[in-house]
């Protein structure tokens, strides 16, 4: 066993050297010469291991995690990168070389069953499930039959279960743990008037009767319930109360846990951002982390690259917003609509392995929101055109829409031609590029920094 890590980490080193990045390759190369190293190398940590998945969200509530604990002394072994299959997860321990206290992963929806198996985590973190690369994955309940079948494997027995109580299809999987913890909005005045289109999860796993919903808060999260009391939404213990949502700042809430109450600012924008930090206040409580530690973390931590994070260009301010399925770019169409005047949009739509080949998802997304308030949208991508004809539908003007498929090309288009700060929308493989682009320009650092 002492040679492969070696082995493994070398071919990581010659990996960084040539520029790629290195965050899956040696961990993949290890579970290939012992399929049990996870097992093995998680083993050795001696505050053991959470694991965090969700289909939105897991970067950056990892990182929100990450916040809490180094603070307090606590050395994480983290695959801070976001490389979350089985291959990033067996890296981020190999390249630790067991210098660590407590392992923090998030991990692919897709993969979580394989890695639990091994990982055998103190805490698992279950925070939402969205319609996503149906391509790869297939619908919901696929996933949620998986997810459900990690909760009951004897791999789980001693894991205390976190759950967000506001996502129906998620909260039914602790139906028969008594352990569970439970996290979610209390606060309704946010509302949306119903259920959006392109809401998931509607129909009580159960009997299959669709959910009667008290309140709406995003995609099919909210305040439900069975008409036939088949299921109804857990009181949660980790709460948000009073949440007002700043624009691209920020967001304020109360916190409660069992611990008592706090009103806590996390620098990061959107209602999105305060469901990812009542995740991580809430695997944060159940590692034992207490209310002024999470306080604190939340108030100080940085966005996970990609999310929500500004650059200056020049004298401009550039914010990106990575958006991948209805459900999380309704949410940054939201919190746009909070800025103030028109609003210069660089989108990127890319269609490689990673983000799905299927991009019909674009027309499940509430374009027609911001179309009034668009001075200017710049589509670039693999997709850009079929992107453009999504904006055009949406009721952008076809003066404001400008098609440059090139990703350089593109940002310099969009930059020339705003007016006022700009808000870069990527998918996932593209928001890797642009951050690639702008380190290379000196305005960020690397993604595998």
């Amino acid at each position: 066993m002492r040679a492969r890590p070696a082995l493994a980490r070398t071919v990581g080193a010659l990996s960084r050297r040539a520029g790629r990045g290195g965050t899956s390759l040696p961990g993949k190369l290890l579970l290939r010469m012992a399929p049990d190293a996870i097992g093995r190398l998680s083993a050795r940590l001696p505050q053991g291991a959470a694991a965090i998945s969700a289909t939105n969200g897991k970067t950056t509530t990892a990182a929100m995690v990450s916040s809490i604990l180094e603070p307090t002394g606590t050395r994480l072994i983290y695959n801070r990168a976001g490389a979350n299959m089985a291959g990033g997860v067996a890296t981020a321990l190999l390249d630790a070389r067991g210098r660590g206290d407590l392992g923090l992963f998030e991990v692919d929806e897709f993969w979580l069953g394989g890695v639990v198996d091994q990982l055998r985590p103190r805490a698992l973190l279950l925070a939402n499930l969205f319609r996503d690369q149906l391509d790869r994955y297939g619908e919901l309940e696929t996933i949620a039959d998986r997810w459900q079948d990690v909760v009951d494997s004897p791999s789980t027995a001693q894991t205390r279960l976190v759950l967000n109580a506001d996502d129906p299809l998620v909260a039914d999987l602790g139906r028969a743990r008594d352990d569970v913890l439970y996290f979610g909005v209390q606060d309704t005045s946010l509302a949306l008037p119903g259920l959006q289109h392109a809401a998931d999860s509607t129909h009580c796993r159960r009997c299959g009767q669709p959910y009667v919903y008290d309140a709406v808060l995003l995609g099919h999260l909210g305040h439900y319930h069975c008409p036939t009391g088949d299921a109804t939404r857990p009181q949660p213990a980790v709460f948000a109360d009073a949440v007002q949502l700043n624009g691209v700042r920020d967001a304020a809430f109360t916190l409660t846990t069992p611990a008592g109450t706090r009103r806590v600012t996390v620098p990061l924008p959107g209602l999105y951002n305060v469901y990812n930090a009542l995740a991580a206040a809430a695997l944060a409580t159940a590692l034992g982390a207490s209310l002024e530690q999470i306080a604190a973390g939340l108030a100080t931590v940085a966005p996970a690259f990609g999310r929500a994070e500004t650059v200056h260009m020049g004298q401009r301010p550039m914010t990106l917003l990575l958006i991948k399925n209805p459900a999380g770019a309704n949410e940054v169409l939201r919190t746009l609509l909070l800025e103030e005047g028109e609003i210069d949009l660089f989108a990127v739509l890319n269609d490689n392995i990673a983000d799905g080949r299927d991009v019909s998802w674009v027309w499940d997304a509430d374009f027609e929101l911001l179309a009034e308030r668009l001075a200017r949208v710049t589509c670039s991508g693999t997709r850009a055109a079929e992107l453009a004809v999504r904006m055009k539908y949406a009721g952008v003007p076809a003066e404001r829409i400008v098609v440059v498929p090139e990703l350089e090309a593109g940002l310099d288009a969009a930059l020339a031609g705003a007016t006022g700060p700009l808000y870069a929308l990527p998918t996932y493989t593209a928001m890797l590029a642009l951050r690639d682009l702008l380190s290379r320009r000196g305005v960020a650092r690397s993604s595998w920094a």
